[in-house]
């Protein structure tokens, strides 16, 4: 009962009392952490569910003609606020000064694209670390992704698969550009928007991605690493058949338990059960797309590839491939990261969104 008394030596004297101060420093930075992944989780929850809540007020009558954005804009962050009172990304409750190298990029708006059978929302924490440090990110859902409502069937082409992309840059000032970030097979995307809206791009950032040459296919990336033969039989449990089965397929979807093994094999539990109840069939046609590239507009752009060291989907070997066959201007890597950085090493990511948007 009473005070306590504990008698302590000259070195625990010395060292800060009961253990050092470096073990209370990695405590108080694991808890941290710890209550800022949480409250990233609690903000993917309250986007999914605003999505779920969108979704069911579309007309079925749209077909897929409002495309969901998320990013900066006041439905996000009331989103947010409801997921939390506390959000130390919010701009209402940091009181945190913007960085200093702000003032070092010129281009502050990120358009994120996401990869096959991802939309928007996969990019929830890339987002908020973005806005954080007062930059401008958006997240759009492609043709038939997300809670975009267009019938893959109808998606037959990379213009179509890209127009929500396209519509976005068209409708950019005269004078405005983005950084454009595509992951996985939205590298085709990017690489489709690079070849039409040059001016409007300041750079374009390839993440684990398909960043294919002139006269190639999407697909052509993956078919090695996903045994194209395989998924292709009349057997396969992956190939949809939106106009009969008399008819080639016009999509695929791969089994949940390949799906982990392929994509998500250093992401967070959470995050992964996220991505099993939002992920949404492949539109086949714009992934066997050739892609006619040229080098007035094309090859003017600024491109930078960041490589995933642990990716099972895009193995490390191929992304080194792609770099050699159509060298880019920068090559990041981020170690320990699958397929999905933005689940599985998001710090990483956005270090590296950041160094690149500072290069002059």
């Amino acid at each position: 009962m009473g005070n306590k008394f504990i008698c302590m030596s000259k070195k625990d004297m010395k060292n800060g009392g009961i253990g050092s101060k470096s073990k209370r420093g990695v405590s108080i930075s694991k808890r941290r952490s710890s209550m800022e992944e949480e409250l990233l989780h609690r903000q993917a929850l309250a986007m999914a569910i605003q999505q779920h809540q969108l979704s069911q007020r579309f007309d079925s009558n749209n077909n897929g003609s409002m495309s969901r954005r998320i990013g900066s804009t006041s439905s996000r962050r009331r989103a947010a606020a409801a997921a939390t009172s506390s959000d130390p990304f919010s701009p209402s409750t940091n009181a945190k000064q913007l960085p200093e190298f702000l003032e070092n990029i010129k281009t502050k708006k990120f358009v994120l694209v996401h990869g096959e059978g991802f939309g928007a929302w996969c990019w929830y924490k890339s987002i908020a670390l973005l806005e954080e440090n007062g930059l401008l990110p958006i997240a759009l859902d492609l043709s038939g992704s997300g809670i975009d409502l267009t019938d893959i069937k109808d998606v037959n082409t990379l213009a179509d698969y890209s127009k929500p992309l396209v519509d976005f840059l068209q409708k950019l000032p005269e004078d405005d550009k983005v950084i454009l970030v595509g992951h996985s097979s939205g590298g085709a995307c990017v690489s489709y928007a690079l070849e039409h809206f040059p001016e409007k791009i300041s750079k374009a950032v390839y993440l684990c991605a398909t960043m294919v040459s002139d006269g190639q296919k999407p697909f052509d990336v993956f078919a090695e690493e996903l045994g194209s033969a395989e998924l292709f039989s009349p057997e396969s449990k992956s190939l949809i058949y939106g106009n009969g089965k008399d008819n080639p397929p016009t999509g695929f979807m791969f089994e949940k338990q390949h799906m982990h093994g392929l994509y998500f094999n250093q992401s967070p539990s959470k995050d992964v059960a996220l991505a099993m109840v939002s992920m949404r069939p492949i539109p086949l046609g714009p992934m066997m797309e050739k892609l006619s590239l040229s080098s007035e507009k094309y090859g003017t752009g600024r491109r930078f590839y960041i490589q995933s060291l642990d990716d099972h989907a895009l193995s490390p070997d191929v992304q080194e491939k792609l770099v050699r066959e159509n060298p880019p201007e920068g090559v990041f890597k981020i170690k320990g990261s699958d397929h999905c950085p933005f689940f599985s090493k998001p710090q990483s990511l956005h270090k590296i969104l950041l160094d690149i948007a500072q290069i002059a």
